[in-house]
């Protein structure tokens, strides 16, 4: 998946305050500490209600650390975010367009064990099987 596309999700140049073109700019600026509106609108990207939104935010950051915290998120916070972001990015690539892709990450998938997207992109293992199907998808191979 392309940094760019992965660092468009998180908000871009306006929100990560940097232009993202590499693996290595992601890599240092995920390190550095996310600002909290990237984490708020990566998960906006995939709901639509609030009280879904906030509890996806509170499923990367603890309520009380997230209401607490002031700026950026710590590094393993940045490394969720960046990793949701990243499935998200893949999933809108797949699919070309942003609704679809919404509605793939929030609908349960027999190759994830009934599981939503979205959900299993919480754990890195997770996400590495979201991106498995995605990109069996994508190049159509067999599920």
């Amino acid at each position: 998946m392309e940094p760019k596309r992965i660092a468009d999700v998180m908000g871009g140049r306006a929100v990560l305050r940097k232009s993202v073109t590499s693996v290595k700019q992601l890599e240092e600026i995920v390190g550095d500490g996310l600002p909290k509106e990237a984490l708020r609108l990566t998960v906006r990207r995939v709901f639509d209600q609030p009280s879904d939104v906030t509890r996806h935010i509170y499923r990367i950051v603890p309520e009380a650390t997230y209401k607490r915290r002031r700026g950026k998120l710590r590094a393993i916070e940045s490394e969720r975010t960046e990793r949701l972001a990243r499935v998200i990015a893949a999933a809108e690539s797949v699919w070309d367009d942003q609704a679809d892709a919404r509605e793939w990450l929030t609908t349960p998938h027999p190759e994830l064990n009934g599981r939503k997207p979205v959900e299993c992109a919480l754990s890195e293992l997770g996400a590495r099987q979201v991106e498995d199907v995605l990109d069996r998808l994508q190049y159509g191979l067999p599920l």
